[in-house]
């Protein structure tokens, strides 16, 4: 019950454990390890929700942990994988490749170098590891996650001014060689001297030259305020237990988790009640 509700508050939790002879478990170590959500990442999210872009979550993380994590950034339970190893990972993005999406992941650990291959396009976080760094195809200089919203956006900025002048170098050649060969010519008697035509060729790759340069002038995407994620209350140590201390007879000091055995209907009509605890895990220190 106390690891359970350790890993769902979003911790994960290692127990190390000795048995002292039945019925008493001796209670050797425990330890609760979190990741720190970033403080940007739940704005980040629903930007990209917002730009009709499916997220997903795929972590090595137990599943109340995951769940959790997944909680506080607005994610649904249902694109939540939880429990997988770097093959696992690889398989979920081969599926979701297969069912038509195109996939952006972003990663930064040695387990996500196999996912961030696979996809269409890896993005690696700056303070990764150099294996991430080298698999990804985009790499982000700072740690802060409003950069994948602003790489996203960019690269769509990009493409349409490609595109724009792709358009305007088409438009403007077609118009231009017929008049500069002397198309004209026969018809109205006008006809565009050599040098002229040489100028107006020069100034269609640099009409295409300052409209790049327009990029110059990006905006990213304002980010949205950073909101207040999900708090989760402190565990109730009535419900979860506590930890008597006591001395022995060699004057070593023990310390005794006792869990409570009351029921959570009894506590909800009578929070007054007594709890009836019996020591499940004893610690010499």
């Amino acid at each position: 019950e106390l690891v359970a509700a350790v890993e769902g508050a979003g911790k994960s939790a290692a127990v190390a454990e000795a048995e002292d002879g039945p019925p008493t478990l001796l209670l050797a170590g425990a330890l609760a390890v979190a990741d720190s959500l970033k403080p940007d990442a739940r704005p980040v999210v629903k930007q990209l929700q917002q730009r009709g872009i499916e997220v997903w979550m795929i972590s090595g993380d137990n599943e109340r942990t995951a769940a959790h994590i997944a909680a506080e950034a607005g994610l649904h339970a249902a694109r939540v994988v939880a429990g997988v190893k770097p093959a696992g990972k690889l398989a979920k993005v081969q599926e979701l490749r297969e069912a038509g999406a195109k996939i952006g992941f972003v990663g930064d650990g040695v387990n996500d170098a196999p996912a961030l291959a696979a996809a269409d396009v890896g993005i690696a976080v700056g303070s990764g590891t150099d294996v991430a760094i080298e698999t990804a195809d985009v790499v982000l200089m700072k740690s802060s996650l409003q950069d994948v919203v602003t790489a996203l956006h960019l690269s769509r900025v990009a493409m349409r001014r490609i595109r724009i002048n792709f358009v305007w170098a088409f438009i403007y050649n077609v118009v231009g060689i017929p008049l500069a060969a002397g198309v004209l010519y026969p018809g109205l008697h006008i006809q565009f001297p050599p040098m002229f035509a040489g100028a107006a060729m020069a100034l269609s790759s640099v009409s295409v030259v300052c409209s790049s340069l327009l990029l110059r002038l990006y905006q990213p995407p304002k980010p949205l305020p950073l909101a207040r994620g999900t708090t989760v209350e402190p565990a109730d140590p009535r419900a979860y237990g506590r930890f008597d201390s006591a001395t022995d007879s060699e004057g070593t000091e023990v310390l005794s988790l006792r869990a409570s055995q009351c029921s959570q209907p009894e506590r909800a009509n009578d929070p007054e009640a007594p709890l009836q605890a019996a020591p499940v895990a004893s610690m010499r220190v």
